[in-house]
Order: structure tokens, then sequence, then C-alpha cells
């Protein structure tokens, strides 16, 4: 059984071993960036950043029988803010026509928007790759673990939800867009450019064009990919879909990976949320596949939940043996619940 959980400075070492091996945007190899992300998690958590729309949440799966992190998903409780908006490109269409040649034509065009007041986020889903197959579907898990914990804490978070998806990148890992508009107007890689963007955005509003971009001027994959999902991103899209999440015609300026968005109340697992105190008698048949999670107000973990099956009794669940017991909950705990299938 995993464990999903909040994350503690002592999971650097697991972190940083994920982090070698994958070397993502969302898990960079730079054992600062991910000190500074554990650090602003275990405050969020905790309650030490005053403002919860300043709290950014870092969750692990742990492999609990070999004390091993097999992935990371992360919620920002708002995306954008006066500091550091949020900044994309919309993406439209621009119609011309010419009588005296008798010639209409459409562009593509990308320009550059903000947004102060941004919605929540979510991302950092990282799974190691010897772990994603399998009945229990890890990446699937870290991923409702957001909803469920956005749905156990409701005020916490903004009415809208939006996730930024990965489009198709280069074998190396650099952006396509990025080498075709970003790089040419700021001189930096894709890497040190989204390094840099973590803690100042101030140099993409600085630099990037004010003016509209016509993609008809842009090299012939770096047209086809604005707005495009990646390959081993498309079962994301799929899962976040049949929720409720919707293209919502804005990309990433950095690498025109697509954003979907869903209102708050609207996303299926919010609506189906639900809580009910634990039963002193263990399941031992089947039930509904559900991810369950328990909060704390002290302690190492604030947050832990497996995925089990469950059998509901009115306002009492009975739970699997194992999974009280990697909860670490005792009979007439409150629990939440939310459906896994």
């Amino acid at each position: 059984m995993f464990l999903l959980r909040d994350v503690q400075k002592t999971d650097l070492p697991g972190l940083k071993r994920l982090a070698a091996v994958l070397n993502t945007v969302n898990l960079p190899n730079n054992e600062e960036t991910l000190t500074e992300l554990i650090d602003k998690s275990v405050k969020s958590f905790t309650g030490k950043v005053k403002d919860p729309f300043e709290r950014e949440y870092l969750f692990v799966l742990e492999d609990v029988r070999h004390e091993r992190i097999v992935g990371t998903s992360l919620i920002i409780a708002q995306h954008g803010t006066y500091d550091a908006p949020h900044i994309f490109f919309e993406v439209s269409e621009r119609e011309h026509y010419s009588a005296s040649i008798e010639h209409h034509v459409r562009h593509k065009v990308l320009s550059i928007a903000y947004n102060y007041e941004g919605p929540t986020e979510i991302g950092g889903l990282v799974v190691e790759p010897q772990s994603r197959s399998g009945p229990n579907k890890p990446g699937k898990q870290l991923s409702f673990a957001r909803f469920l914990f956005i749905a156990m804490n409701r005020r916490h978070f903004r009415d809208r939800v939006l996730a930024e998806l990965m489009p198709p990148l280069l074998p190396d890992g650099r952006s396509i867009l990025w080498e075709a508009v970003g790089k040419k107007f700021t001189g930096l890689t894709y890497q040190e450019a989204d390094r840099l963007s973590r803690q100042n955005k101030e140099f993409i509003k600085e630099l990037f064009p004010a003016n509209d971009i016509y993609c008809t001027l842009l090299p012939d994959r770096a047209r086809r990919i604005v707005g495009e999902v990646g390959p081993e991103t498309k079962g994301v899209q799929r899962m976040l879909e049949r929720i409720g999440f919707r293209y919502v015609e804005r990309v990433d300026p950095f690498d025109g990976g697509p954003h979907f968005e869903a209102h708050t109340q609207d996303i299926s697992l919010v609506r189906r949320f639900r809580t009910a105190r634990l039963s002193p008698e263990d399941l031992v048949s089947d039930g509904e596949d559900m991810l369950v999670g328990v909060m704390r107000d002290s302690g190492r973990n604030r947050f832990r939940a497996v995925r089990c099956q469950v059998r509901f009794d009115d306002q009492v669940a009975s739970l699997p043996e194992e999974a009280r017991e990697t909860l670490g909950v005792t009979p007439g705990t409150r629990l939440s619940f939310i459906p896994f299938e």
C-alpha cells in the first residue's frame, strides 16, 4: 500500500534521488530549489505561512514497505499575485482580407497577458519510471490527492483550478517554443528562464514583446505545438477532462503547453467529496474504491491518505486493517473521501 502525505525536511534525499533520475521542470535536479520547495510546503501545512493564498503544498507518495518516495505532486493555492503575476499567452485568431487580390487568411496569434489574482494551480506531478504502471496507479493517486486536499480545505483555495500541461519537447528537454520565441528576447535557456522565474518574473514583463506574436512567422514545428499536449501527458489530459477540466485557449509562455481549467465547484471529485467516522469494525470484503484522507492539527504529518476499499453505513465507514494502520487512525476518527474510479 502506498501512503500519500505532506513532504518533510527529511525527504530531501528521496527527492534528490527522484530529481537525479528525471530532472524535470516540475522536479529540477537542484538541491537549493528542492530545499526551498520543501521548506515552503512544510510552512504551508503547519500554517506558518499566514495568508492561505500564499501557500504551496508538496505531496509525496511513499512506498511504505520499502520506505521509498516514488513520486510527488503540488498545489499552489494562488498562481498570480501583485508581486509575482501569473503570465501566459492568450491564443486567438486574426482574420485579414484583401479585396484587390481576393485573398482571405486566418492567423493564430499569441498575446502576452497577466493575472494578479490568479487561480489555484495543480502541478508538480512526477512518478519514478519503474512505478508508473501497474494496478496501484501511483500517478492517479498523486493527482487525486490534490483534489481531496482542496475539498477538505475548500476556503483556502480559489474558485478556479488551473493545470498547465507539458507540450512536446525536444529530445534533450529543450522547449520548442522557447527556442523560437523566449530565447530570442531574453538570451536565456529554457532551464535558466524557468529557474529564474520561480523567484522573479520581471524579466518576462520587460523583455517579451507587448504586441501580438503571429504564429505564421514561427518555424513550422513551433507553430504546430502551441496548445498541444506532449505524448507522455495525454493520460493526464484525459483524466482532467473526465473530471471537468477544459482547454481555455491559453498557453505557457515558456513552452507553449496548454492551460486546462475548471471551476472548483464543478470538478466531479470535489462534488462527490464526503466525510464519515471510522467504524470499529475492519472491512474484510469488497467495498467502494476510494481515496481516504485525514488531517491533523499537530505532529509530523498533517495530511495522510491512502487508496483502499471502503464500505459506508450511514455516517460510518469501514476500512481494511492495513489502510487503518497506514493512516494511523482509531475508531471514531473523522475521515474524508473522494471516489478513485
